[in-house]
């Protein structure tokens, strides 16, 4: 299957950002390249000022110097792309939404976080954030949506029982290698879907690495310390791994200098480190603390490896771990218009949980992900170990959470269905 995308398709943060409109003066929104921004910034502003215009970039960048109220004019809601190529915007913006007294009147759009030492006030209470990632599943209409996260913490014991996905383990894999790059949907061919992302990473490597602050980084380090990444995604990997990793393949590399690298790749949303979650269920030095290596898109990782759709189908346990990222990313975009956030448990007893997704009213469930059926058993049994555990020590108030809402396991099989002992299996591709 050829997803073939000739219209814009809506993405979950549309919602979000409608809402968002009408509560607060402007909104930023944030994410990687290419993951669709102005386009979706687009469908909500009445007028437009793109700072990248070639023709008029220079002129704009010099008015900003000058006069930055200036390029504010026009009708509102106001979209400003890329706004980071001129930071005292922020504080334009800032100042227009506290005269003015109104909601929705600017957007603004960028692919790198900005050092905060270029602006003078943080924009609270005049300026909302959002993060915008790249096409999850549903997004790119090939997961049916038939179960809604947010619905399973609402309603626990919904019944999911026999729903299905459409979804075979080839278009699985051929969507993770894709990515959910909206320009790789205008694609007509399945090789020239798969060269956006490789467009990307030449990208991200050649300029963006240095572009983003001004430092000058060598390309085929920024492609080797990718390439390791890609070697240890979906685990807590530690930066000392990671550094030895590349010493073998691209001599000596100090900790400074790995770390502008790594600062460099995080301020693009090119990586995306899940955090360890330590809610005091054990002692502090139980608790695996490093955190987990991720990409914003799974990807990512396929394309710095050089795996194809055809080599990963024979290589499933390698991409069980890509699988991992694909759900991390989907599940964040998912659980977004509630701000969600993802966490993952691992003690030194064994004791784990994949994924750990928080909302911001304090529920939270436990997940694993498991490619097939085979580990589903186990994974169940680790879920169930670690609710229990975490239950006798909210009776014995040793823990001040909530109960997890529910436990699930989310697979790339078929069928949806709960098990006797509770444990929820999800298929991906029934996932919104």
């Amino acid at each position: 299957m050829v997803i073939y995308m000739k219209k814009y398709l809506k993405r979950i943060i549309d919602d979000i950002l409608e809402e968002s409109l009408e509560m607060i003066g402007a909104i930023v929104i944030v994410g990687p390249k290419w993951c669709g921004k102005t386009t979706t910034a687009e469908q909500h502003a009445n007028s437009t000022l793109k700072l990248q215009d070639p023709d008029k970039s220079k002129s704009y960048l010099e008015l900003a110097e000058i006069k930055p109220s200036a390029l504010l004019e026009g009708e509102t809601p106001r979209l400003i792309d890329e706004w980071q190529m001129a930071p005292v915007l922020w504080d334009a913006v800032r100042t227009s939404v506290d005269n003015l007294n109104e909601v929705g009147l600017y957007i603004l759009t960028g692919s790198t976080s900005v050092d905060e030492s270029e602006i003078m006030h943080s924009g609270t209470g005049r300026i909302n954030r959002l993060t915008m990632r790249t096409m999850s599943l549903f997004e790119s209409e090939e997961s049916n949506g038939k179960i809604s996260i947010i619905d399973l913490f609402n309603s626990p014991n919904m019944n999911i029982d026999g729903i299905k996905s459409e979804l075979s383990i080839e278009e699985l894999i051929f969507a993770s290698c894709r990515g959910g790059w909206p320009d790789s949907l205008n694609k007509k061919t399945k090789k020239a879907q798969l060269f956006v992302v490789s467009n990307y990473i030449d990208n991200i490597c050649e300029s963006d690495a240095s572009n983003v602050d001004g430092v000058k980084r060598d390309p085929q380090r920024v492609r080797n310390i990718m390439q390791s990444y890609a070697r240890n995604i979906s685990t807590p990997a530690s930066d000392k791994t990671i550094m030895k990793d590349i010493q073998a393949n691209f001599a000596n590399i100090s900790k400074p200098t790995y770390y502008s690298y790594i600062d460099a790749l995080t301020r693009l949303f090119v990586i995306n480190n899940i955090p360890a979650w330590n809610p005091n269920i054990r002692s502090a030095t139980a608790i695996r603390s490093i955190s987990k290596k991720e990409f914003i898109d799974p990807s990512i990782a396929v394309a710095s490896l050089g795996l194809t759709p055809k080599t990963l189908l024979h290589d499933l346990n390698t991409f069980g771990f890509i699988f991992e990222n694909l759900c991390i990313r989907d599940l964040a975009v998912y659980s977004s218009s509630v701000d969600g956030k993802i966490s993952y448990y691992r003690d030194r007893y064994g004791l784990e949980a994949d994924c750990v997704l928080h909302l911001k009213d304090g529920k939270y469930a436990l997940i694993e992900f498991k490619l097939g059926s085979s580990g589903i058993e186990q994974g169940a049994k680790n879920l169930i170990k670690l609710d229990n555990l975490i239950r006798e020590r909210i009776k014995e108030d040793k823990l001040n959470i909530k109960e997890p809402s529910f436990l699930a396991i989310i697979t790339g099989g078929e069928l949806a269905y709960t098990r006797p002992d509770g444990v929820k299996i999800l298929p991906i591709g029934c996932l919104k």
